[in-house]
């Protein structure tokens, strides 16, 4: 198979979707590797450890998406690549689909096939794929929010873990995840007061059981949260429904009962988010404030570590995308069951439920395509 690797045009996007070591083992098993110029740079790989790896360079992301029959990414495309993509060409990507319409719509028009990573499901239900970025988003949620509860950045002055005779910052995280859990564990181990939210008994009490003093849990419910969100200084939104959109646990009239400086961080603002006054801002420009509420919603997190992130992602993609190219997509999908929910869209049907819904358009089940 012939797969390409484009330059991430995102804003402050520094990923790549496959390393040289991923690129080696791709082309040791004949498949054609071609990497855009400069792709891998943002992580710290170079062409020149592509070219000793055996894969070819390209220059632009013209010519990348021209021959390739399988195009690895790790961002969603954009709207300049939407008409460099070929009918029947594999995306193999981050899409989040349901929380954008426009990308929906033109990945449908170009009759691709579009094989989600957030989708991708092993019989246990877990997301292998989403994994790692949800462990590192986890991590930064707290780095990044700890860093906004500073004055300067207009947050209310509290040192996360506070000193000896001054209480810590009391940090509040809904759901109870993997990114949740994550950002518990950076928390505590900050030292702040942490709270975690779940819907899920069973999932607080492993938490209970794993969590060191510092943190508790809690039943999510409107009245607690609203009860909660009063004397919180850091919140964290880590709420999931794969390939859905998340629902908005803070409401716009909720900010009214939050402190001036109160940080929100919303994880899940890449499918939608579950603060509904958060809104998907860069890098670039991480914020913005709200009823003297500051918002940090940045949709690309990871993106901002991106050496520890694509070695990370690609940890977890390389297996599936040797599959893929291996025996193509229908037959890797046949044999491999835990890549069928990762289809959402074919050929210009959408075929994850979850995806039509969201924007009320036709569903087709994938049965139709992998049916012999």
């Amino acid at each position: 198979m012939i797969i390409g690797v484009p330059k991430e045009i995102k804003n402050n996007e520094n990923r790549v979707a496959l390393t040289p070591a991923g690129a080696k083992e791709l082309v040791k098993r004949g498949h054609t590797v071609y990497v855009q110029h400069t792709a891998g740079e943002g992580s710290g790989f170079l062409d020149e450890a592509y070219v000793e790896a055996g894969a070819n360079i390209l220059p632009t992301i013209e010519a990348t998406y021209e021959i390739a029959e399988m195009i690895m990414k790790v961002k969603e495309p954009i709207e300049p690549e939407y008409k460099l993509i070929k009918e029947d060409q594999l995306l193999f990507t981050y899409f989040h689909f349901a929380s954008y319409e426009p990308l929906t719509k033109a990945m449908v028009e170009n009759k691709s096939v579009c094989l989600a990573y957030e989708t991708v499901e092993k019989a246990d239900k877990s997301l292998p794929l989403l994994v790692p970025m949800s462990e590192v988003a986890g991590r930064m949620a707290v780095q990044k929010g700890a860093n906004y509860l500073e004055k300067p950045l207009q947050g209310k002055g509290i040192l996360l873990g506070g000193v000896p005779g001054v209480l810590p910052a009391k940090v509040l995280i809904l759901g109870g995840g993997i990114v949740g859990t994550q950002a518990a564990w950076m928390a505590a181990g900050l030292g702040a007061d942490v709270t975690i939210m779940d819907v899920s008994l069973a999932r607080m009490r492993y938490l209970s059981d794993v969590m060191p003093a510092n943190v508790k849990t809690m039943m999510s419910n409107e009245y607690n949260v609203r009860k909660m969100i009063q004397n919180h200084d850091l919140i964290i939104g880590a709420v999931l429904i794969p390939g859905a959109k998340a629902p908005h646990l803070i409401t716009r009239d909720m900010l009214k009962d939050m402190q001036p400086g109160t940080v929100l961080v919303d994880v899940a603002v890449d499918q939608g988010g579950c603060i509904e006054t958060c809104k998907p801002t860069t890098h670039q420009d991480p914020t913005f404030i709200i009823d003297d509420v500051v918002h940090y919603c940045v949709a690309n997190m990871p993106g901002a570590v991106p050496y520890t992130s694509t070695l990370a992602l690609t940890n977890a993609t390389l297996p599936y995308a040797i599959q893929l190219a291996d025996k193509g997509w229908k037959k890797a999908a046949q044999e491999n069951p835990e890549l069928v929910p990762g289809l959402n869209i074919i050929s210009g049907d959408i075929v994850y439920q979850a995806v039509a819904e969201a924007f009320d358009m036709d569903y087709t089940p994938v049965i139709k395509y992998l049916a012999d």
